[in-house]
């Protein structure tokens, strides 16, 4: 299996700031690069504080963890490789931030399925999913059929630049591009 090699992934602002976190081993998880990283929080950074965040396919949990980091109530990490769950696990651990956090080994639309039937809603929702993923399945459907995303919420889903994507459940607004990534906002819902 072979090894990313890249930069090390930090967490750039707030309490956490400069923490080192681990990385994935192979080539399953592809760490949000720290400029877009940076770039991101630079613009949702007032609508942090407080906010219950879901950081769906977590690879490393470092949106999540930064959304800790800058003074969200709490974040619940969703991936369903096993690696990765670990790499989260121990990320949060380095921080301390385990009794904010909450660690779900999961398929994304099946934690979004037990999740809402625990009752739970996020003000916040990081998706950074596989690139082939959304040419065969849209992650905002089950997000808003199982009404997770609380009014007045924010979805952010990255995604390549050239990714031909159809939200159709959600209004786009913003978006950023650095590189061949595209962070996407997404609030509302769309045709209501």
């Amino acid at each position: 299996m072979a090894v990313f090699r890249g930069k090390m992934i930090r967490v750039i602002g707030g309490i956490y700031k400069g923490k080192k976190l681990k990385r994935v081993s192979g080539l399953r998880v592809r760490p949000m690069p720290q400029k877009l990283k940076e770039a991101l929080f630079n613009i949702i950074h007032d609508d942090v504080r407080d906010r219950v965040c879901l950081d769906g396919f977590s690879g490393t949990g470092s949106l999540g963890i930064e959304a800790l980091s800058r003074g969200a109530r709490s974040a619940v990490f969703v991936d369903e490789y096993f690696s990765a769950v670990k790499a989260i696990k121990t990320n949060i651990a380095k921080c301390g931030a385990e009794e904010k956090s909450r660690v779900i080994h999961k398929e994304f639309n099946r934690a979004v399925i037990q999740l809402s039937k625990e009752g739970a809603e996020f003000d916040i929702i990081f998706l950074d999913p596989p690139y082939r993923l959304l040419e065969e399945r849209n992650p905002l459907k089950v997000i808003r059929k199982r009404s997770i995303l609380r009014p007045g919420g924010l979805i952010l889903l990255r995604r390549h630049f050239k990714t031909d994507f159809d939200a159709k459940y959600f209004e786009a607004g913003r978006r950023i591009t650095i590189g061949d990534d595209a962070v996407t906002f997404y609030s509302g819902h769309a045709g209501s």
